[in-house]
C-alpha cells in the first residue's frame, strides 16, 4: 500500500515540476536555473511543513515522498550548477549553489515553524 501511495504522490509531483520549471523560466533572460531553485525551494518548505505535522505515515508517504521527491530536484540542481561553471558563468554557479541549500534549509524550517503555528 505504501509504495502505490508514493506513486501516486510522485506522478502528482513530476509534471508540476516540469510545467512549473518551464513556466517559471520562460519569464526571465539569464543563465541562472530559476526554475529548478524554484521548485527546490517550494519543495523544502512543504516537506518541512509536512516534516513538522503529527500525521501518519501515509501522508508523508504519499505527500512527503512521492510528490515532493518528484518536485524537486537535486540531481538537476546538481547538472545546472556544474554546466554554469564549465560555461563560465562561475558566479552563477556559485550563488545557484549558496542560494540553493541556504533558502532551502530556510524553507524548511519556515514549513516547520508554520505547522509548529497552525497545529498549537
Amino acid at each position: 500500500m505504501t509504495i502505490l501511495l508514493v506513486v501516486l504522490g510522485a506522478a502528482f509531483g513530476a509534471p508540476l515540476r516540469y510545467l512549473t520549471d518551464r513556466a517559471v523560466q520562460s519569464r526571465h533572460d539569464t543563465v541562472f536555473p530559476w526554475g529548478t531553485f524554484t521548485v527546490n525551494i517550494a519543495g523544502c518548505a512543504l516537506l518541512g511543513f509536512l516534516a513538522a505535522l503529527p500525521a501518519g505515515s501515509a501522508l508523508m508517504a504519499a505527500a512527503g515522498t512521492g510528490f515532493c521527491g518528484a518536485l524537486t530536484t537535486y540531481s538537476t540542481f546538481s547538472y545546472e550548477t556544474l554546466r554554469l561553471a564549465e560555461e563560465g558563468a562561475r558566479l552563477f554557479a556559485v550563488l545557484n549553489a549558496a542560494a540553493g541549500i541556504g533558502t532551502g534549509l530556510g524553507a524548511a524550517y519556515c514549513g516547520m515553524a508554520l505547522a509548529a503555528a497552525v497545529t498549537a
